[in-house]
């Protein structure tokens, strides 16, 4: 692997994919069920400090998108399909299979877990095919 090669354009945009994806996802498609799953209240949401809450979920997004952007170095083939798929595989048996843990021993209520994984799976699917558009 080699950091040297990857573009950082790409990184960036997959990373920025996120809040366009998950604005979406937790909006409009699942915002009020997660919200009751998470048991997170609207004055929760309101006292929360955004800056902190986007900035780091921001530059976790940039150490996700580096990683995928690295491990589809190892895959031959060079295409939005293939960095799709790399992404959401990773998505379903790594991200969701740890958050699946986790949220076992935390009982957590399951689906809070299909909403949260079913994100994470997404939004892996889309900066993989972003990242392998771009290669």
């Amino acid at each position: 692997m080699d950091i040297s090669s990857i573009n950082w354009l790409a990184v960036a945009v997959s990373a920025a994919s996120a809040f366009v994806v998950g604005g979406i996802w937790y909006g409009p498609v699942f915002g009020k069920a997660w919200q009751r799953l998470a048991e997170v209240s609207d004055e929760q949401i309101q006292a929360a400090n955004p800056a902190a809450i986007y900035g780091g979920a921001f530059g976790l997004t940039l150490v996700m998108a580096t990683s995928l952007a690295l491990l589809l170095q190892l895959h031959p083939a060079t295409a939005l399909v293939s960095g799709l798929s790399v992404g959401a595989l990773l998505g379903v048996t790594l991200i969701a299979a740890s958050q699946g843990i986790n949220y076992l021993f935390s009982r957590r209520p399951l689906a809070l877990w299909l909403v949260d994984a079913g994100y994470m799976v997404l939004l892996m699917a889309v900066m993989g095919a972003i990242l392998g558009a771009w290669r």
